[in-house]
């Protein structure tokens, strides 16, 4: 039986004895050695922006959500270019996922604009 016969399960039927509860308090939320991180951030204002800079000069990737931007108002254009500039000064990548979503990469780490799984 192969790996992946066993992970998702081939003609066998598996019972609660199969199973192994994992109790979250053992799981250490400390980065072990982790060279970057990946933020979450929601964008409503300048004040924002000016987090998700530090978290990308620092060598993190950042998603963020800005749903509460839609607006077309100098206020938006102006936070979308200053991610620009930050994602350029630092070699980094930024793209806008859909309406609701910004990824900003710091240095070294590029973002494909293909979706896995799609064949084109």
């Amino acid at each position: 039986m192969g790996l992946m016969s066993r992970i998702i399960g081939g003609n066998q039927s598996r019972t609660a004895e199969d199973y192994v509860e994992l109790d979250l308090d053992d799981v250490s939320t400390e980065s072990a050695g982790a060279s970057m991180q990946v933020h979450i951030a929601e964008v409503s204002g300048q004040a924002d922006a000016i987090d998700i800079k530090e978290a990308v000069y620092d060598g993190d990737i950042v998603i963020a959500d800005v749903t509460r931007l839609r607006t077309n108002d100098s206020t938006v254009e102006h936070i979308v270019d200053e991610l620009r500039q930050v994602a350029q000064e630092v070699d980094g990548d930024i793209v806008r996922k859909g309406d609701d979503q910004m990824i900003i990469t710091p240095t070294g780490v590029r973002i494909s604009r293909e979706k896995l799984g799609q064949s084109y």
